[in-house]
């Protein structure tokens, strides 16, 4: 017996998105509408090819979302909340693309507006914004990934320039990006480095073979005695602080962009459960389909309470990192599960590429990982509690 219409959008059974500002769903609303036909169309075949659907970038410029939470220099100045909305659209449509904007604009972006030079900025800045450059983020090795500190890349003064050697691996953008904000060791600790593409010993390699983020560039850079001038150096950026800044940048997309996923997942499975018909009913007429669809959309309400409350946070400058690594243990954790069991109300069907949740599946096993995997996260909420740092 039918109770009610059913919901569109599984987060208006709690009305979660009613107390988002008209202003903060109306950017929101665009940028739905505009990925809705320009990139929904063509992800399924780009995930399948290993494409990066590059047309889209301009676009993305002109949407406005491209460093979006930055101001000045070509950026729009938006609130974090709704950066946070934009990246929980863009990885509705898939993570590769979210990953995308996250690199470029909470990265490359956000390491040159905050540790950047005046120069810096003006010279790349309003490219980047508009698209019309595209920028990626150096600081993951063969031998460093979730412990920066053993970096291996290194500076060393030659003169008035410096010499830059070493590489950097699973590195987003890396293959197309026309600048990379590359960190390296030197005798004064950790500094950044701004490298455009085309600078002498500068040479990229893309990873392939992935079975997750395939609509995405990952990449390997190479250095090999790269000489750049002094004017090369981020100025602001002294530490291995400077680096962990930008990511927590990052990480706070990544909060949103996992709800996004899941709730893409979940409308997927509530539709199909409803068109297939077994038994003389449709799927979701079942006790046991409905026990699976009522946690995950408990599981994803929650989920964007917390986005929500951390953009709260972030917006009135009270945000802590390790709030931020709270978020995404939750909600990436939450969106991973969920994309799973919406792949099981699909049955055989729940493989193929022409449904979505098996692919955010896929795609959110490299969210899991990167910009801080669920171990370190767990570590760093368990420091925040205790007081005792357990890395070391």
């Amino acid at each position: 017996m039918s109770v009610r219409s059913p919901l569109n959008d599984p987060l208006d059974l709690l009305e979660v998105p009613a107390d988002v500002p008209a202003e903060e769903r109306a950017i929101q609303q665009t940028v739905r509408d505009v990925l809705a036909d320009h990139a929904r169309p063509v992800i399924a075949d780009c995930f399948e090819n290993h494409r990066f659907p590059r047309e889209l970038v301009p676009r993305l410029g002109e949407l406005g979302v491209l460093g979006m939470h930055l101001d000045g220099y070509g950026c729009a100045g938006s609130s974090a909340l709704a950066y946070g909305l934009a990246c929980m659209e863009l990885e509705a449509v898939d993570s590769g693309l979210r990953s995308f904007v996250s690199v470029q604009g909470s990265l490359s972006m956000f390491s040159l507006h905050r540790f950047g030079s005046e120069e810096q900025k003006q010279e790349w800045l309003p490219q980047l914004a508009k698209g019309a450059a595209i920028g990626c983020f150096g600081l993951t090795e063969p031998d460093a990934g979730s412990d920066p500190s053993g970096i291996r890349t290194r500076a060393e003064r030659r003169g008035g320039d410096w010499v830059l050697r070493g590489s950097k691996t699973w590195i987003t953008n890396g293959g197309i990006a026309d600048v990379a904000t590359v960190w390296a060791t030197t005798e004064d600790g950790v500094r950044g480095f701004v490298v455009p593409r085309g600078t002498p010993g500068f040479v990229t390699r893309d990873i392939t073979g992935k079975l997750s983020l395939r609509a995405s560039v990952t990449s390997e850079l190479f250095f090999d005695d790269v000489r750049l001038p002094d004017s090369a150096v981020l100025p602001g950026a002294k530490g291995l602080r400077a680096p962990l800044t930008c990511l927590d940048e990052a990480r706070f997309g990544i909060v949103f962009g996992a709800v996004g996923a899941a709730r893409d997942a979940l409308q997927a499975a509530l539709a199909y459960a409803d068109s297939r018909v077994q038994f003389g009913r449709p799927v979701s007429g079942f006790q046991l389909t409905q026990r699976k669809l009522a946690g995950m959309t408990v599981e994803l309400s929650t989920a964007l309470l917390l986005a929500l409350h951390l953009a709260r946070l972030k917006d009135a400058d009270r945000l802590r990192p390790e709030q931020i690594s709270a978020g995404k243990l939750h909600n990436v954790r939450t969106a991973v599960e969920i994309a799973r069991e919406s792949r099981t109300i699909l049955g055989g069907n729940g493989i193929s590429g022409e449904y979505s949740p098996l692919r955010h599946a896929n795609n959110l096993e490299s969210v899991l990982t990167y910009e801080g995997t669920e171990e370190v996260h767990t570590l760093v909420v368990g420091a925040a509690l205790t007081g005792l740092q357990s890395f070391r």
